[in-house]
């Protein structure tokens, strides 16, 4: 319980002090996570639009796919990215292994399954009698989608606050692609693994609480927009 209480007042301290190395790991993480889960939406969000209204076959094995990818395991996308980006691998000649990019690419993969499935979910329980009465108003197929994606919008958001916690809370595969390195790779998730293991007990639990403040806050703000579109 004293680790606890000092762990809390360790975080408090850093907030008010505005350490620098707290500010620039909480900015990247910001970052990379940010980024990966804009990837994800622009990759999932028109896969799952695809997906449920589109029937090709196949179909249920691409549902299947996506399903799966929603529980894939962070480590074994760690893994992946890394024999890929490996010097010996076949994208090796990229040089991106231990760089924010690598981060940024293993936690889109793994947020885009997450944003798929829910975005498939939200426009796939859209009453079919939508799309024909949109269709029977003469809109273009870009005019559709808008809509469409327009009515799912409540759906939609909660597909973004999914893969955004997916990614901003993992660590097994930025450790593994971004070698934690200070200043350069290191997230908060990271280098509350580094200081635990160094015995930093106070440092790991208000690197915790910061990372839990910021999950917070963005999932706070994307729910009050998620809520207010819900009356308006």
């Amino acid at each position: 319980m004293e680790q606890i209480w000092e762990g809390l007042t360790k975080a408090l301290y850093m907030l008010i002090s505005g350490d620098p190395e707290v500010l620039r790991i909480t900015l990247f993480t910001m970052r990379v996570s940010g980024t990966a889960t804009l990837i994800s939406v622009l990759i999932g969000v028109p896969v799952g639009l695809f997906l449920a209204f589109r029937v090709f076959p196949g179909r249920n094995l691409a549902v299947s796919l996506v399903n799966l990818g929603m529980g894939l395991p962070p480590v074994v996308v760690g893994l992946f990215v890394s024999l890929m980006l490996w010097r010996s691998g076949p994208l090796g000649f990229l040089g991106l292994q231990y760089t924010p990019a690598a981060i940024i690419i293993a936690q889109g993969i793994i947020a885009s399954p997450i944003v798929t499935g829910f975005s498939m979910a939200a426009i796939g329980q859209l009453n079919p009698k939508i799309r024909l009465q949109i269709l029977a108003l003469g809109a273009s197929r870009w005019q559709l989608i808008w809509l469409l994606l327009k009515e799912a919008r409540l759906g939609l958001l909660a597909a973004v606050i999914a893969g955004f916690g997916g990614v901003i809370s993992e660590v097994g595969a930025a450790m593994m692609v971004g070698g934690n390195i200070s200043g350069y790779t290191r997230t908060l998730t990271t280098a509350t693994v580094l200081e635990v293991n160094k015995g930093n007990f106070d440092i790991g639990i208000a690197l915790s609480v910061i990372l839990l403040l910021l999950a917070y806050l963005i999932t706070f703000s994307l729910t009050f927009l998620q809520q207010k579109g819900r009356y308006s």
